[in-house]
Formats: C-alpha cells, structure tokens, sequence
C-alpha cells in the first residue's frame, strides 16, 4: 500500500522513504481577480510497482498536482512550496534544467489530449526519437528501430510503416497508445497518466487500461492515474487519494475506498457512478451544487455548502477547517462527522442505495 503521511507532518523533518515522496505541496497562482490555491497543502507518497489514483471533480487540482511533480510549472506564475522528493531527490528547489533531465528517463507523463499534446507537424517516430535521443547516446537509424519496437509493444500495428505517420493519421485510441510509447521510450520508473480514457470508447478504454497495466508489470514503474472516473480506478489502483478544493477529503487503499468510505465527497462519487455488477432500483445520485472558486473556497470544511450532513457537526463544517486523521489501517479522511455519524449513514442511508 502506498502511504499518506500525517496531515501535521512539517518539511524536512523526515528522510524520504518512497520513490515518489510529496509533502505539504502547496501550487498558487496569483490573478486580478485573487490568489487561485489549485492545491493547497497536499501529502502523498507512491512506491515502485504500485499505483495510486487521484480522482475529484473538474477544479480539484488533481492535473496542477501532476503538472508540479513533472516540473511543468516552472518559469510560469505559479508559486509552489513544499517538497516533492523524486528517488530521494527534491524538484521543488532544483533547477529547471536538472528536472527536464529527469523527464522522460526518470518520470514521464501522459497527457489527456495527445492530439494537441503531439506536433503536428512531425511524424510519430520523429518525435518518439528525438525524446530517446535525449537521454540516449545512439544513432538516429538505432532509435528509429527503438521507435519502431515501442509502437510495436503497446499494440499498433504495422509498426515500421505506422512510424512514419503524422499523429493527425492516428485513430484517438492508436494515438493515445502513441502517447504511451514516447512517455515509455525510456524506460521511466514514474509514469503519470492524466486522463488517459477520456474521450475513447469503452472497448479502447479496456485497452488502454489494460496496457498500462502490463507495462507497469514489466517495468516496475511507480504509477499515477489522475481521473474524475472511479471505474478506472477501480480497475488499476492499490491506493486511492480523493482531492476537494485542491486538498486529501479522503486516503486509502482500493478496498477501503470502495467497500467503506468514510467522506461525504466520496460516497457522492460512488453515488453517481453507474454499477453493473449488481442490481440497482434507485437512480444515480448526483452531488448536488458546485465545485467552489479556488479564489473563494468556504470556510471551515471546503465541501460543506454542498454536504447533507454538515448540520451534524454543531457549526464546526462551517467554521474549522477539518483534520486528515487515520481511521484504521492507513485510511485517512477530512470530516467533522464522527466515526460513528458516518458509519450509521453510510449503513443505514449511502450504502443500500449503491
């Protein structure tokens, strides 16, 4: 299982122990209109082979976590504190020039959209080659053939033909599965997808899932997948990390996610999920409200206008920003309600209508 550390840990008072180690990252961005606090006192650790899923509404801060890991932010608006430690390396402080090293060979990305997130004006293999070159001292004919075998191994066929394609050429899933090959071209031990189904069918979503899992297998990379979908999830991750308002609502593994969460957030996520594997007579039930301005989150809990329950806390939703505290076992949740508040509504009102 990956690990969460404790919400009152302060930087710098502990080694990393994870190959991904994140702590207390804070990403702001100053406007005309106000501070934007996209993710605003975050902590997560992921281990090699393992998977952690960060799921959440549009506006969680869910992309903006995974943008700061890879070192996408510098040289922008941004202002980002705390620590992110990279196999015991911290990204927060190095230069830009020491984290662009690490992209590709350390830590790679999947984008959502590869079609504006590939050129297009050079071919597939043109640019799965110039990413190779970069960490790689090989000739161009050798990383061709490297390219060549890459597109061959995430399942596009006729590959030595195909290389010489532009991404425009591509279908939306052979070109996600392109997408795949340049962010695995060397090999990375951290893989970050960024909704890697959005937007393709369910069969191509099947595939793409399915191949992320088998190279993970074959790689032994750390993994983050970063989607508003929990059935994905449900597929792929050992742990599942649910942000709000650019903070943990809720930490813990798949099982605990599933079978018993613990937040308000989360049983609205699974509510309005469509199940197939079991009956259901009622219908999906949706969060209602909206997620708050990252300029303006409200005080105390940053869910509470949209919580049902937020008058069982004797005002304290509204007014004292909630504690992440463990409740056994490693999950961990952000809530006023008490352990046994939640129980009580998650058996008697939340779990018979899943």
């Amino acid at each position: 299982m990956t690990e969460i550390a404790e919400h009152s840990y302060r930087p710098g008072t502990e080694k990393p122990t994870s190959f991904l180690d994140v702590r207390d990252l804070r990403v702001h961005f100053p406007t005309d209109d106000g501070l934007v606090k996209s993710v605003d006192g975050l902590t997560f650790r992921v281990d090699r082979g393992k998977t952690l899923g960060i799921v959440g509404e549009s506006g969680s801060g869910k992309s903006v976590t995974s943008l700061s890991v890879m070192g996408l932010h510098h040289g922008g608006s941004a202002k980002i504190t705390g620590e992110i430690f990279l196999d015991g390396e911290e990204l927060v402080g190095a230069s830009p020039e020491g984290v662009r090293l690490l992209r590709g060979q350390k830590m790679a990305m999947i984008f959502q959209d590869p079609l504006s997130s590939m050129h297009p004006y050079y071919t597939i293999g043109y640019q799965i080659v110039e990413a190779y070159r970069i960490h790689n001292d090989v000739s161009k004919k050798a990383a061709y053939q490297h390219a060549i075998e890459m597109l061959d191994r995430v399942g596009i066929p006729q590959p030595d033909k195909r290389v010489h394609d532009y991404p425009h050429q591509f279908s939306g899933g052979m070109r996600q599965r392109a997408m795949i090959a340049m962010a695995l071209s060397c090999d990375p031990e951290l893989l970050i997808a960024d909704e890697p189904t959005t937007a393709l069918d369910v069969t191509v979503q099947a595939q793409i899932l399915d191949l992320i899992r088998d190279l993970q297998k074959e790689f032994n990379s750390a993994v983050i997948i970063i989607t508003h979908d929990l059935g994905v999830v449900a597929e792929l991750a050992d742990d599942i990390l649910v942000m709000y308002a650019g903070r943990c609502a809720e930490y813990g593994s798949a099982d605990d996610i599933f079978r018993e969460p613990q937040h308000p957030y989360t049983w609205g996520l699974l509510g309005s999920m469509p199940r197939i594997d079991r009956e259901r007579s009622e219908r999906l039930l949706p969060i209602k409200g909206t997620p708050p301005s990252l300029i303006n989150v409200p005080s105390g809990c940053a869910f509470n206008p949209r919580c049902t329950y937020c008058d069982l806390t004797g005002g304290r939703s509204t007014s004292e920003r909630p504690e992440l505290i463990d409740v056994g076992h490693g999950h961990r949740v952000a809530c006023h309600l008490t352990r046994d508040q939640r129980d009580q509504i998650w058996r008697d009102d939340i779990q018979p209508k899943l």
